[in-house]
């Protein structure tokens, strides 16, 4: 049980910048001024299923498509580590504000009020930095294996996701509370934040696919 906590504590220190719930309960508060109450909370409660489904199937379908499109796990790692980095350079030094983003400004001229899946699941949360990070590890895991039960990985595969959603959940609820507690210099401050660790991490990611790719090649 204590490998199981360890492991799920892990996973959450890794997805909860990449995932940033901050970022979506500002996009959230920017798409949803015409929506009553209800319609509010009904938005959150389906982005959360989405999330929990598209990190789910990532984890469990990844290798299927990378074996499909022959894809390396060096090479994913580097493209999920550009991704990553990416977006937390985007992070660090946004160009606009998190709710005047491409997908937002789309879904506001669209009558629909559904911004469930596009853009607060995907790619706000669930976007293709987290998608690349998990088939990432879900292939590691595969393929290299680790000091760690088999039962305690598999999981962990669905709790972590499980919990990420409880506290996107939570943040979203408490969307306007959370914005007048700390404001939008806090979430803005919050998100620098995270956006580095981004770039750290995209880094490292980049760094392990290198190296990985320079050790197959001597050993071939």
């Amino acid at each position: 049980m204590l490998e199981l906590i360890q492991v799920v504590g892990f996973g959450l220190l890794m997805f909860i910048p990449l995932t940033n719930p901050l970022t979506t309960v500002a996009l959230l508060l920017g798409l949803s001024g015409d929506m009553t109450n209800d319609e509010r909370n009904h938005q959150s409660n389906m982005t959360c299923i989405y999330v929990f489904i598209i990190m789910v199937v990532s984890f469990y379908c990844g290798q299927i498509v990378m074996n499909t499109f022959g894809i390396s796990i060096p090479g994913l790692r580097i493209a999920g580590g550009l991704i990553v980095a990416f977006i937390g350079f985007r992070m660090l030094f946004p160009q606009q504000p998190v709710h005047k983003t491409p997908e937002a400004d789309a879904k506001k001229k669209e009558p629909s009020n559904n911004i469930a899946f596009v853009p607060l699941a995907m790619p706000s949360t669930a976007g293709p930095g987290t998608i690349a990070m998990i088939i990432s590890m879900a292939s590691t895991v595969q393929n290299d294996g680790y000091d760690v039960s088999t039962w305690v990985i598999y999981t962990a595969s669905i709790l972590v996701p499980l919990l990420l959603c409880i506290i996107l959940w939570f943040c979203m609820r408490s969307a306007g509370s959370i914005m007048r507690l700390i404001g939008k210099s806090g979430i803005e401050a919050t998100s620098r934040i995270m956006g580095f660790l981004l770039v750290c991490m995209g880094t490292q990611f980049i760094i392990n696919g290198i190296l990985e790719l320079i050790h197959s090649y001597t050993q071939s």
